[in-house]
């Protein structure tokens, strides 16, 4: 009889456990995502659970339930609520010439 083995579902929030994993996960998801706002709204949200959200929407006067939805990726963020996120995260967006 074969020995049965559990698998689960990968999440990286579960292995972000320090400012600099954050950044390192968020750096990788802007270059793999190309035109995709969803991919870097998701890997947001990752970051978010990852970090507590409750304490997030605490620091950016957001509700919990619509920082889910709207970080999902399936959600529609406004570039506002991006922005609030990222610095609530201690994180900044800056620009560099394109390739």
């Amino acid at each position: 009889m074969a020995k049965k083995i559990k698998l689960r579902k990968w999440d990286s929030a579960e292995h972000l456990k320090t400012d600099e994993d954050c950044r390192a996960y968020l750096k990788a998801c802007f270059e793999e995502a190309g035109d995709d706002a969803a991919f870097i709204a998701k890997a947001l949200g990752t970051i978010a659970r990852a970090r507590g959200m409750t304490q997030l929407a605490r620091e950016t006067g957001l509700g919990r339930e619509s920082l889910y939805k709207a970080l999902s990726g399936e959600g529609n963020p406004s570039f506002g609520t991006i922005l609030k996120v990222m610095h609530a995260m201690g994180m900044e967006l800056s620009l560099r010439p394109s390739r």
